[in-house]
């Protein structure tokens, strides 16, 4: 039975802990090539980091009688085809989930929030079963709680459903003074915070474009890995001071 009260930090996955654009990209190129369209320019490629791929493939005008097969050709190149360079290992190949690195010095603050007592879970709008082995093969399992994942058949798709799911998976009861907040670093991640009711953190050195954060209403943002665990003690202190209260804070 789950104890409570509990403060629960929930972390996106790509661009929060991960350098994950260079697989990401890589996919989506072949993805094009694949449908026969040409390849979008490189201020829309960054866009397709975030949202789930289908979301972004129909933004991208990608035709009702070829969706099926670009969605399931990047899912292949993404996860299963070892078709890119290994950046850690030069000469191997990987799938594109593996053309990926984590950013210096999140190891350490998820092992500084644990320290502190929050509840750590990942809420990515991957599919799980794509984010697991990203998770396992970076170690970043061993220093979460949990990870809860978008599901494979398109069902859950947005960061707000994922929330849901995680909360549900979790016990989540803000009834018995459960407080949670994401922390993340596109427009997704703060949309869906802000629709289940929660405060968000924005990371500013990962995707978002400028002024993206802020515009869609950011409860604060960082600019550096290594704040992390102040600002979410910051944020926390300030809604246990007033929970009923904008979320909308300058810390």
């Amino acid at each position: 039975m789950a104890e409570h009260p509990r403060k629960v930090v929930l972390l996106d996955l790509d661009g929060t802990l991960t350098e994950s654009a260079p697989g990401i990209l890589a996919c989506v190129k072949k993805t094009f090539e694949a449908v026969g369209m040409p390849i979008p320019d490189d201020h829309e490629l960054q866009q397709f980091i975030g949202p789930a791929i289908i979301e972004s493939l129909q933004r991208n005008n990608v035709p009702e009688d070829k969706l099926q097969l670009a969605v399931d050709t990047y899912r292949s190149y993404y996860s299963d085809i070892a078709a890119f360079d290994d950046p850690c290992m030069p000469g191997s190949k990987v799938p594109g989930k593996l053309v990926n690195v984590m950013y210096p010095g999140i190891i350490d603050q998820l092992r500084k929030l644990r320290a502190e007592g929050y509840y750590l879970a990942i809420a990515t709008c991957k599919p799980e079963y794509q984010a697991n082995p990203i998770c396992e093969h970076f170690h970043l399992t061993d220093e979460v709680d949990g990870l809860y994942g978008a599901s494979q058949d398109m069902t859950r798709l947005h960061k707000d459903q994922v929330i849901r799911y995680a909360f549900a998976s979790i016990g989540f009861d803000e009834s018995q003074g459960d407080i949670a907040i994401m922390v993340g670093d596109r427009w997704t991640d703060v949309d869906g915070a802000k629709a289940v009711g929660i405060a968000s953190i924005g990371c500013n050195w990962g995707y978002a474009n400028p002024g993206e954060l802020r515009e869609h209403g950011v409860t604060t943002t960082i600019d550096k890995v290594h704040d992390m665990t102040d600002a979410v003690n910051d944020l926390f202190a300030h809604l246990e001071r007033d929970k009923h209260g904008d979320t909308t804070v300058n810390l």
